[in-house]
């Protein structure tokens, strides 16, 4: 098999739109093609053949993009013409900075642009789902969902599909500097989960796997995967945006089609499919009518279905890293990140395009996933005394998050170990590991809605960072614990000096200044078209409907009511799944 064949039926699925004229109705219309639209898109052709469906995606496709392909390239479209390229308001919190919002803007999404994270969150959390007024949602239900989205090749396959699109292995190239990190996590007592802890337990620390194609070592991702899968009945539009769903004013509302940004429309003639994700997601509802009316009274929408939780409960993870320079001799990723025109990236590249063995093979796999009890018994309590004192009257969101630090089960931490340097005061030279600490459960939920003196372009993203002391206090407790890290046996033999927070960051006044000048996001926003009851903010039922609304769905993150452990494209699959088969069950 050739690095890109498996473009093939692809490119004659999308290249048959442009050779002929587009019907203006279909029986489905899927608004985004990235993680979730994709799968769901594929699962819909396949589940109802003598259905049309239709899967509009606003960039293009890129099947030979070597920056989405290759492994060891992950990362570098961020900021390109296939990113989104969002930028949140200015933080308070943060002093004024602004936050880069990166999301997919290319067939495949978010999971053509993300890091090949794959591992699961805790049992509990999928069951929380339930518990927030969602019968039908938890493990059980999900843990089936994200195991028939998968193609696992390696070992402890028992809590990996085989069967499903998306391909997954571990890492064949583990270079030294990694190879110390479970020894060295595992001296501070951490139990050794590897794969395990795809099996609702995530706590431990672990190589976990990634989702590249073993045939070639490609990135697998929605849009080389699922779609290859779809049948005829199945028509994909990249390149087209939709400026709006086309609702009726009666109730129910019915979606009837979309209007694109061109002025055509295209009418549907069962139901409409939002998949555009957790900030465009909001947005298109708001353009259509749909949310808080001072929201939309202030752009000069008229209001269709009054539903106040558009756009709010936005959750994600929060971010620092320390970074440490390793002695002569040691070997990392740097040279082909910062030195890709070099001779030794060249060669690893060309090394890649034979399908031989390649650096460029790798992505991250070094994980360990935390409770705040692993930080110890004062750093527990520390934290959990401030957010009860902050949220134990608020939200049913802002309570189960309390709940969730009593369970031993559910990580509140995470830490990963890149082979590389990434920062934030810049790559001067040399080789580093760095050491990410990523705070899973942050209290602060901010909101992302149309700007109101220019709907149609970028939205009002306010991400609410550093708005309450426990988001503060549990990432400087993130960053001493990575450095606590860092200073055990083996990993203490590989560095030569920490470079960030710096060996002068000692107290927690100065670890604070650290964090304010550098916390970041993750990459994972959730929870803004959120599967809740009405009453508690939600905007879609247990059955993806938004309310008000008798045929217009949401699939994607923005459903996902309450953060989640860990990397969520494993989850965005699992949606898509749960919603492909309720859809089909519905149109029986």
């Amino acid at each position: 098999m050739t690095r890109l064949s498996v473009w093939s039926t692809l490119a004659l699925l999308i290249g048959a739109t442009a050779a002929t004229a587009v019907p203006e109705s279909y029986d489905y219309i899927i608004v985004g093609g990235g993680t979730a639209g994709a799968a769901l898109a594929a699962r819909l052709s396949t589940g109802l053949p003598r259905s049309s469906i239709l899967l509009l995606e606003a960039g293009p496709a890129a099947p030979e993009e070597l920056r989405i392909n290759v492994p060891g390239l992950r990362g570098s479209i961020l900021g390109s013409s296939y990113d989104w390229n969002f930028s949140s308001i200015a933080q308070p919190g943060l002093d004024g900075r602004t936050i880069d919002v990166n999301r997919g803007r290319v067939l495949g999404g978010s999971s053509a642009m993300n890091y090949l994270c794959y591992d699961r969150a805790s049992a509990a959390e999928y069951d929380a789902w339930g518990q927030l007024g969602n019968p039908g949602w938890n493990w059980d239900v999900m843990a089936a969902a994200m195991v028939k989205s998968e193609n696992f090749t390696g070992s402890d396959g028992d809590l990996h599909g085989s069967t499903g699109p998306i391909r997954t292995t571990y890492n064949r190239i583990v270079p030294e500097v990694i190879q110390t990190w479970q020894p060295t996590v595992s001296q501070l007592g951490v139990p050794v989960r590897d794969g395990r802890s795809l099996g609702g337990n995530p706590v431990g620390v672990m190589f976990q796997p990634t989702n590249i194609d073993v045939t070639n070592w490609n990135r697998s991702y929605s849009a080389n995967t699922y779609l290859r899968t779809a049948r005829k009945n199945l028509v994909v539009r990249t390149n087209v945006q939709v400026a709006k769903i086309l609702l009726t004013t009666r109730q129910p509302v019915v979606a009837t089609g979309v209007l694109l940004s061109s002025g055509a429309t295209i009418t549907a003639r069962k139901e409409v499919i939002l998949s555009a994700g957790s900030i465009q997601t909001p947005g298109l509802l708001e353009l259509s009518g749909i949310g808080q009316k001072s929201v939309l009274k202030s752009a000069g929408i008229s209001q269709i279905v009054d539903l106040p939780g558009v756009g709010e409960n936005y959750q994600d993870h929060i971010r620092v890293s320390n970074t440490y320079r390793l002695k002569p001799g040691y070997e990392s990723f740097d040279p082909l990140i910062y030195e890709a025109g070099g001779a030794f990236a060249t060669e690893e590249l060309n090394r890649w395009l034979r399908n031989e063995v390649s650096w460029y093979d790798m992505t991250t796999s070094a994980y360990s996933f935390l409770n705040w009890a692993r930080l110890g018994s004062k750093t527990n309590e520390l934290l959990t005394r401030l957010a009860k004192a902050a949220f134990s009257s608020g939200t049913t969101v802002d309570k189960k998050k309390i709940e969730y630090l009593s369970n031993p089960a559910i990580p509140q931490l995470e830490l990963i170990l890149e082979a590389n340097y990434v920062g934030a005061a810049g790559y001067t030279g040399g080789r580093f590991i760095t050491i990410f600490s990523s705070v899973m459960h942050p209290m602060s939920r901010g909101s992302v809605h149309i700007n109101p003196s220019s709907p149609r372009d970028k939205p009002v993203i306010d991400l609410e960072y550093f708005t309450n002391e426990y988001d503060v206090q549990a990432v400087i407790e993130g960053a001493k614990f990575a450095r606590r890290v860092a200073n055990t046996s083996p990993m203490r033999s590989i560095w030569e000096a920490e470079t960030e927070p710096g060996p002068e960051v000692q107290t927690d006044a100065q670890f604070r200044d650290f964090a304010v000048r550098t916390v970041n996001s993750f990459y994972h926003p959730v929870g803004t078209a959120a599967m809740l009851p009405r009453k508690d903010g939600g905007v879609v039922s247990p059955e993806l409907v938004v309310y008000g609304t008798k045929n217009l769905r949401v699939v994607d993150a923005s459903i996902i009511p309450i953060q989640m452990t860990g990397h969520i494209q494993t989850a965005v699959y699992g949606i898509a799944e749960v919603a492909a088969q309720k859809i089909i069950d519905a149109a029986s």
